[in-house]
C-alpha cells in the first residue's frame, strides 16, 4: 500500500515555520486581501465587528471559588485581556468593582511575548495560590506558572512548566500531580501527556515520582482531583480514544479500578456516582439505553455491584445536553427538538423526584450549579446560574435557587441589530437514507421565498457537538440586517439527539453527515429559500472537513465555501499534531479497510481538475497546534495547481480560533463577510 506521503507534491507546506512555506502563505494572504479589502463595505464591517467584540455590556462569564467570581475580559483598552475577580454582590450591580489580578497586555510588553490567556487552576477557598496557563500566540500548548492572588504576582521559584499540552492539579499547597512533556516517551502518539507524576515544591521536575502511565496509543492520561471535604479523591485514567476511557482511584499509593463501561462518562458526587451512557448497558438484570443518566451509591459501584436509578432516558426528540450538581440536587439541561429545557432532580425516600425548572423558551439554555464543593458550609449550595439565548434574543443570565420557583434575571446583553419583522423557522429535510434532518432558518425582515436570497448554510456534524440556537451580533449586523438568510443544520455526527445521532456518522458512516448537509441545501432550494447562485456554506475544524467534502461532492449546489481551520487531507490527518486522537471519529487511514471508506470523501484526495467548483475561502492559523495548517495550505495549493480559483488567508497567530484578540477576530470576520457578499449578493 502507498504511504501517506507518496505522490504528494504539496508535502513541503506541512513545514509550519519553513521559510518556503511561509513565503507561500504571505503571497496568498496578500492576494486574498487585495481582493476582499476592495469590497466597499470591508472597513466599515471590520470597525463594526470590533466594536461588538469590544462592547463593555457583554455578560462577564465567571467561575466561582469561595467568595470570589473569576473572569477573563478583553476589550479595546485591554486587547490581550485582564484576569480579574469580584464578589457575587458586586457582580449583581450594573458596574461591578473588579479586582484586577493580571494584565496580560502589560505582561506581554514587559516580557516581550505575545501571551494569550489559556486559563487558571486555583487551590481553593482560603488559599492564595493558582496555576496560570499562558499560550504563545494562542496555541493549545502553554507554559504554566504559579501565581499568588494576594500579592497579584508570580511566585518566585514557584511551580513552573515550559510550553507543552500539560495537565496539572493541586494535591495540596506544596504538591502537584502533573502530566506534561517529561522527555522522550512521555507523550502519546497524539501529543498529549502519557505519564502522571507527583511533583513536590522545590523538587526538580526530573525527580517527580510516576504514579500512573497511559499507553502510547491512547489519546492521553486523565487526571482529576475531588477536594470535597470528607470525599477527597484522586482519579487517574487512560483516555483510550475520544470516547472511551478507563479510570482508577489512587489511594495510599495503590490504584483501584473504577468499574464502568469504557464509553461511559463517570463523575463522583459526594457519596454517589453519576454515569452518562453512550451505549446500552445491561447491569443488575436491567438494560439502560444509550443517552441515559444514572445515579448510584459510590461504594456499591466500586464493589462492582452498582445499585442504579435513572434520572434521564432519551426519546426520539429528547436528549441530555449536560448535567451539574448542587450540594443536594442534580440539574439537567435537556434538548427537546434541539431547544433547551431545565430540570432538577432530588433524592426522596428510596427514589428520585424530578421537576421542570422555570426558564425562557424556546432557545438554548446553559445550566450550572454555583455550589463550591470545597466549602463545608456553602451559602450558595443550592444556587445555580442559567443563561439563555436564541437567534433573535441576546444572551441573558439568571440566578436561581432549587428551593424557590422563578430565577432572577440579573444581566442581559443589549441588542445589536433590529429584529423587527425577522422570524425563525425550523424545518426538516429528508436525507438520502430517509432520515429527517432538522434545520433552523433565520429570515431577515421582508424576505420572501423567491429564490433570490443570499443564504449561508452553517454546519458541524461531529464529535457529538450540538448546534442549538445562539445570538450572533456579527451575523445579525453583517448578514441578516443586509438581507441575508442564515441557516443552521443539525446533521448527524452532532449530539442534538444523543449518542446514536452522533454514532450514525462516525467512521464508515461519515458520509451520512455530508448527505444530511446536502439534503438541507437541496431542501432550501426546493422551498424557494434560495438557489445555488446565492447559496454559500461555512464550517470550521470538523465543519471545515464537512464543507470541503460537500464542495467536492456537489459543487453545483453552492457558490461560496468558507472553510475554517479545516481537516482536508484525511490520508495524513492522524500524523499531524493532535490528529491521532480523532481516529475514533474518522478511522485509521493506515488500515486498508478503513482507508477504503475515508478515501471516498477525503477532500484533498478527491478534488479534480476540469470540475467547476465554487471559489472557496480557506481560513487557518500558523499557530494552530490542534488542526495542522498544512490541511488548508495543501488543499489551496492543489486546487490552484489544478487551475481552480482559490482565496486563502492564514493568521500568523491565534491558535485553533485563528485569532488572538478582538482586532484579529474582527479582521477575520470582515474578510469572511466580504467574501460572502461578493459571491452571493443578487
Amino acid at each position: 500500500m502507498a504511504t501517506a506521503a507518496d505522490d504528494d507534491p504539496c508535502l513541503w507546506l506541512e513545514d509550519v515555520q519553513g521559510e518556503r512555506a511561509l513565503a507561500w502563505v504571505r503571497e496568498r494572504n496578500a492576494a486574498t486581501r487585495h481582493v476582499l479589502e476592495a469590497w466597499p463595505g470591508f472597513e466599515a464591517a471590520r470597525r463594526e465587528l470590533k466594536a461588538i467584540l469590544d462592547s463593555r455590556d457583554r455578560i462577564p462569564a465567571f467561575r466561582r471559588s469561595g467568595d470570589w467570581l473569576y473572569n477573563f475580559w478583553q476589550d479595546e483598552r485591554n486587547p490581550r485581556g485582564l484576569w480579574r475577580r469580584t464578589t457575587l454582590a458586586e457582580y449583581r450591580t450594573a458596574e461591578p468593582d473588579w479586582q484586577v489580578l493580571l494584565d496580560l497586555d502589560e505582561l506581554g510588553r514587559r516580557e516581550d511575548v505575545n501571551w494569550v490567556w489559556a486559563g487558571a487552576s486555583c487551590l481553593g477557598p482560603g488559599e492564595s495560590r493558582c496555576l496560570l496557563r499562558l499560550s504563545r500566540g494562542g496555541a493549545d500548548a502553554h507554559v504554566l506558572r504559579e501565581f499568588d492572588l494576594e500579592r497579584k504576582a508570580f511566585v518566585r521559584d514557584g511551580f513552573e512548566l515550559p510550553e507543552a499540552k500539560s495537565e496539572t492539579a493541586w494535591l495540596d499547597r506544596d504538591t502537584l500531580l502533573v502530566g506534561t512533556d517529561f522527555g522522550p516517551g512521555s507523550l502519546t502518539d497524539s501529543g498529549y501527556p502519557r505519564l502522571i507524576k507527583r511533583w513536590t515544591r522545590s523538587q526538580p521536575l526530573a525527580d517527580a515520582v510516576t504514579l500512573f502511565e497511559a499507553q502510547p496509543g491512547d489519546v492521553g492520561a486523565e487526571l482529576r482531583i475531588d477536594r470535597t471535604p470528607g470525599h477527597e479523591r484522586v482519579v487517574v485514567g487512560r483516555m483510550l480514544d475520544f470516547y472511551h476511557s478507563r479510570l482508577w482511584l489512587w489511594r495510599d499509593g495503590q490504584l483501584v479500578a473504577i468499574p464502568k463501561p469504557d464509553d461511559a462518562q463517570l463523575d463522583f458526587w459526594r457519596d454517589r456516582v453519576l454515569i452518562e451512557l453512550r451505549s446500552d448497558w445491561t447491569v443488575g438484570g436491567k438494560t439502560w439505553p444509550a443517552g441515559s443518566l444514572l445515579v448510584g451509591d459510590v461504594h456499591a459501584c466500586l464493589a462492582g455491584q452498582p445499585e442504579l436509578q435513572c434520572l434521564f432516558t432519551p426519546s426520539a426528540s429528547r436528549s441530555l445536553a449536560g448535567h451539574s450538581t448542587t450540594r443536594d440536587q442534580v440539574l439537567l439541561t435537556v434538548h427537546d427538538q434541539v431547544v433547551g429545557r431545565a430540570e432538577a432532580w432530588r433524592p426522596e425516600g428510596a427514589g428520585w423526584v424530578g421537576r421542570t425548572l422555570e426558564a425562557p423558551f424556546p432557545g438554548t439554555l446553559s445550566l450550572s450549579a454555583l455550589h463550591d464543593p470545597q466549602l463545608a458550609d456553602d451559602p450558595l449550595a443550592e444556587h445555580y446560574a442559567l443563561t439563555y439565548t436564541d437567534f433573535l434574543t441576546p444572551d441573558s443570565l439568571w440566578l436561581g435557587n432549587t428551593a424557590s420557583g422563578t430565577p432572577e434575571r440579573i444581566k442581559s446583553r443589549r441588542s445589536f441589530f433590529d429584529t423587527t419583522g425577522m422570524r425563525v423557522e425550523q424545518h426538516f429535510a429528508r436525507s438520502k437514507d430517509g432520515t429527517r434532518v432538522p434545520y433552523f432558518v433565520v429570515w431577515p425582515r421582508q424576505a420572501r421565498a423567491d429564490g433570490c436570497n443570499p443564504t449561508l448554510l452553517y454546519g458541524y456534524g461531529g464529535f457529538e457537538e450540538s448546534l442549538s440556537p445562539w445570538y450572533s451580533a456579527a451575523f445579525g449586523t453583517q448578514w441578516s440586517s443586509r438581507g441575508g438568510v442564515w441557516v443552521v443544520a443539525n446533521i448527524r455526527g452532532g449530539g442534538e439527539f444523543g449518542p446514536r445521532w452522533h454514532q450514525a456518522a462516525v467512521k464508515a458512516g461519515r458520509q451520512a453527515s455530508f448527505d444530511d448537509f446536502i439534503a438541507v441545501a437541496e431542501d432550501l432550494i426546493a422551498r424557494g429559500t434560495t438557489r445555488p447562485r446565492h447559496l454559500g456554506i461555512e464550517g470550521g475544524s470538523n465543519g471545515g472537513l464537512l464543507v470541503g467534502a460537500v464542495m467536492v461532492q456537489r459543487p453545483e449546489l453552492f457558490n461560496a465555501v468558507v472553510c475554517q481551520v479545516p481537516l482536508l487531507d484525511m490520508r495524513r490527518y492522524h500524523l499531524l499534531l493532535a490528529g491521532a486522537s480523532w481516529m475514533a471519529e474518522y478511522g485509521n487511514p493506515d488500515l486498508p479497510e478503513e482507508w477504503e471508506w475515508i478515501d471516498r470523501y477525503s477532500p484533498y484526495q478527491n478534488v479534480r481538475p476540469g470540475v467547476e467548483y465554487p471559489q472557496p475561502l480557506f481560513i487557518t492559523s500558523t499557530r494552530d497546534d490542534r488542526v495542522h495548517p498544512g490541511h488548508a495550505r495543501k488543499m489551496a495549493a492543489r486546487m490552484l495547481a489544478q487551475g481552480h480559483e482559490v482565496l486563502y488567508h492564514e493568521a500568523i497567530e491565534g491558535g485553533h480560533g485563528a485569532a488572538a484578540d478582538n482586532a484579529q477576530r474582527a479582521d477575520r470576520q470582515a474578510l469572511e463577510f466580504a467574501y460572502l457578499w461578493r459571491r452571493l449578493a443578487p
